[in-house]
Order: C-alpha cells, then sequence, then structure tokens
C-alpha cells in the first residue's frame, strides 16, 4: 500500500504515506461546502502535476548536468461542473536567471516535463497550459 487515509469528519481526512510516515491534510474547498483550511483533494492532483513536471526535468537536468536548483512552479486550478472535475491546469515554470542553456537544452527539459507521469495519467480532456520562463 501507498498511504492509509482516516476520514476526520467535516469534511477533512489525514492521509499518513506508509514508506515515510509523513501526513497530508484535506479539506474541501469554501467552493463545495469546505472550509479550505488545507489542500483540497483536487489541489493536490495540481500540486502533484506541478512537482512531478520539475521532478522529472530535475532528473533529466541532471543526467545531462545541469542543476535547476531553485526553479519555481506555480499552478493554478481550474474547475468545471456537471461534472465537477478540473477542467484545466496552468503550470508556470520559471528558472533561475543563473541558468544559462542553448535553446536545445531547453527544448529537451521542456519535453520531459510535458511528459511527466502525472500529465499521461490526468484525463486527456484536462487542459495543461503550461508556460516555461527562462530569464
Amino acid at each position: 500500500m501507498t498511504a492509509t487515509i482516516l476520514y476526520q469528519g467535516n469534511l477533512r481526512c489525514n492521509t499518513r504515506h506508509l514508506q515515510s510516515d509523513s501526513i497530508i491534510e484535506t479539506d474541501a474547498p469554501t467552493d463545495n461546502r469546505g472550509k479550505g483550511e488545507r489542500f483540497s483533494p483536487t489541489d493536490l492532483v495540481c500540486t502533484a502535476l506541478a512537482t512531478c513536471m520539475i521532478t522529472t526535468m530535475a532528473m533529466k537536468a541532471t543526467d545531462m548536468g545541469i542543476e535547476l536548483k531553485d526553479t519555481t512552479v506555480d499552478v493554478k486550478k481550474y474547475m468545471a461542473s456537471d461534472p465537477r472535475r478540473i477542467c484545466k491546469v496552468d503550470v508556470v515554470v520559471t528558472f533561475p536567471s543563473i541558468l544559462q542553456l542553448d535553446e536545445k537544452n531547453k527544448i529537451i527539459l521542456q519535453r520531459t516535463g510535458d511528459n511527466c507521469p502525472v500529465i499521461k495519467s490526468l484525463h486527456p480532456d484536462t487542459i495543461i497550459d503550461t508556460t516555461y520562463n527562462w530569464q
């Protein structure tokens, strides 16, 4: 098993990662009867997307002798209804200004991010709008 989840009531869950024993709590979002005091499950999906992108890019970068430390990723979620679902995710990857790469390496890293496992796991109707900012 990967994790165990305890429903605590009031639309809050406590999730324990079994390998590391780390904890994530979730709440329902304020636009869907929740308090919004924690990440919502759909927030976690979008966060998983963003962290998967930068993690796979960092793996590739390491193989290329490139360090992506201090790269930031901002993510914004858009919801649709009927059925309620994530319909679009904006991802903005901003690389530190100290990182100077040629076009070939930029394309390799971008293609790596655009093909991370989480992107490949999302519904094909979900729009992923990614911007890569090379300072």
